[in-house]
């Protein structure tokens, strides 16, 4: 018997995230993602809604927004621009100071506008909540 030979399988390139359309977020990008060495997700208000993502600069700089992501609960498409369908959504869409204009995909991207209230570091101005835990009784015990 002659041994088969086998080929390697070849994989499709990895797809570049929200490219596909078949997504659970609308992905509103800020700026481009190259030259970030890490990247942080939060989520903004109710868990699983409306995430930032951050990105740290690898010369150790201050974390800056790179994209949000919006849940297609809380946004729908209408032809190229994004309308929000919840008080979150519509904070954050009017934060950026531009209408997101669609890319492809569930992709969005923002063209900001000169003097748009979008400060000059490239971040949205919106302030994230986060929820604090309770504070605690202080007890003290004697020894006995």
């Amino acid at each position: 018997m002659a041994a088969k030979s086998r080929s390697p399988r070849k994989m499709a390139p990895r797809k570049k995230p929200g490219s596909t359309g078949q997504g659970d977020y609308y992905h509103v990008e800020l700026t481009s993602p190259r030259g970030f060495e890490t990247f942080r997700t939060k989520d903004v208000g109710r868990r699983g809604h409306i995430q930032r993502v951050a990105g740290k600069k690898a010369d150790g700089g201050s974390w800056q927004t790179v994209k949000w992501l919006i849940g297609k609960q809380d946004a729908h498409r209408r032809g190229d621009r994004l309308v929000p369908d919840s008080k979150g959504a519509r904070e954050v869409i009017e934060d950026l100071g531009a209408q997101p204009v669609h890319v492809s995909g569930d992709r969005f991207k923002v063209r900001a506008r000169a003097g748009a209230g979008k400060k000059s570091d490239g971040r949205s101005g919106r302030r994230i909540r986060t929820k604090r835990a309770p504070a605690r009784k202080a007890t003290h015990r004697s020894r006995k």
